[in-house]
């Protein structure tokens, strides 16, 4: 096994790993969280338990999608499976606003009929461990989903602080509750918080049609060019035509590299060589670099089968 395929399977495994747990987790505190609301009826901690089963079904199709993301390309599909991962994130974007809608229905209900809520210490406690456990679990998600560049699992980090952000509401709510005896607050906050989550799902899925659109990357493109100039100066070449995508957690980047007219295809073939081994370096551990070799004298002439008109230029 070569070093980048072992780094890769070693990434993959942690990033199974942490959301098997994040899949047990979510069990633990579907369970935790129902008790809670059965017990005490509050429209906030019904709102949490919802969220939280939503959490569970998007997490169990999220492990499947971080599988999908990472199998090789095949004769199907010849760059990969990646974009599952932009799938995935935008499914768990829909269900976070699902589950918002669900919030504000159950906050209106009690609204409408008036609030009922028993035994709110003990809400509130299996409320506080929920919250600890998630706070721990999202931290995790989302420091290994952005070392690793996984969507997926930056995804579910997200949809974990916002169920973090709901848990804290209905704590402040049954807090608010009993110190003020006003059982309206147990709604009201329900909206608050419901409100957050719809606006976490909204980006979340925004988020995955960006990467489903092969949206630009200013910061990653940035980074290019300045190693690009870099290289410019030890060796001579000049580039345009540079376009890159971000597939689910592979960079794939093109770009024309420019040589005298009497430069040897050796010679040219050897500093393109070392270009796309920098970029890879850079982009490490999923750069994928694709350049294209001309002479300077049809450096000006469009490459109309690469459709690159109105591109900028270096």
């Amino acid at each position: 096994m070569t070093g980048a395929a072992h780094n890769d399977n070693s990434h993959y495994r942690e990033q199974r790993t942490i959301m098997l747990v994040s899949l047990g987790v979510a069990v633990i505190l579907l369970v935790l969280k129902a008790w809670a609301a059965w017990t005490t009826h509050s429209s906030a901690l019904y709102s949490d338990a919802a969220e939280s089963f939503v959490h569970l079904i998007a997490v169990i199709i999220a492990v499947r999608a971080l599988q999908l993301s990472h199998k090789p390309a095949d004769d199907e599909h010849h760059f990969g499976h990646d974009k599952a991962a932009y799938l995935s994130a935008g499914f768990e974007g829909a269900m976070i606003s699902s589950a918002a809608l669900f919030i504000y229905y159950e906050a209106g209900r009690q609204l409408q009929h008036g609030v009922q809520i028993e035994k709110i210490g003990l809400g509130a406690l299996l409320a506080g461990a929920a919250t600890t456990v998630n706070f721990l679990l999202g931290v995790a998600l989302l420091h290994i989903g952005k070392k690793r560049h996984s969507p997926v699992l930056r995804a579910n980090g997200h949809h974990v602080m916002t169920d973090v952000s709901t848990s804290v509401g209905v704590l402040i709510a049954l807090a608010l509750v009993h110190f003020t005896g006003w059982l309206w607050w147990d709604p009201i906050i329900a909206i608050i918080a419901a409100t957050n989550i719809l606006w976490t799902g909204i980006k979340l899925v925004r988020s995955s049609l960006d990467g489903l659109m092969d949206a630009a990357e200013p910061e990653t493109e940035a980074r290019i060019r300045t190693l690009l100039d870099e290289l410019m100066q030890k060796n001579d070449f000049r580039y345009h035509h540079l376009r890159h995508r971000h597939s689910g957690h592979t960079h794939w980047v093109e770009l024309h590299l420019v040589f005298a007219d009497e430069t040897t295809v050796q010679d040219a073939h050897e500093v393109a060589t070392r270009v796309e081994s920098a970029i890879s370096d850079l982009l490490a551990p999923y750069g994928r670099i694709i350049t294209h070799l001309e002479p300077r004298s049809a450096e000006e002439k469009d490459e109309i089968w690469e459709g690159m008109r109105g591109m900028k230029e270096s």
